[in-house]
């Protein structure tokens, strides 16, 4: 619910801007045009980052990954037992 409040108040404020500078005709009105556009290519490159710096720092967790064959063991040993052929260990 944050995320939704900071998102609409950053939307709400450029929009603001973005009016501001279209009513008060300080900035030529052909410029003004593309400034949503160059908002959404910015926003599009703030993604980006944000995905490349998370798969950058992507945590590992060698405690999961150990429970994680401990459960795959037991589904394989269960599913053994109840006949059904899981493939070859």
């Amino acid at each position: 619910m944050k995320h939704i409040v900071k998102i609409i108040t950053l939307l709400v404020a450029i929009t603001a801007f973005w009016i501001g500078l279209l009513e008060t005709a300080l900035v030529p009105r052909s410029y003004t045009w593309l400034l949503p556009v160059y908002f959404i290519v910015s926003l599009g490159c703030y993604g980006l980052l944000m995905v490349g710096v998370g798969l950058m720092r992507f945590p590992t967790c060698p405690q999961e990954a150990g429970l994680l064959q401990q459960d795959i063991a037991e589904a394989k040993k269960f599913l053994k037992q109840s006949g059904i052929d899981v493939g070859s260990e």
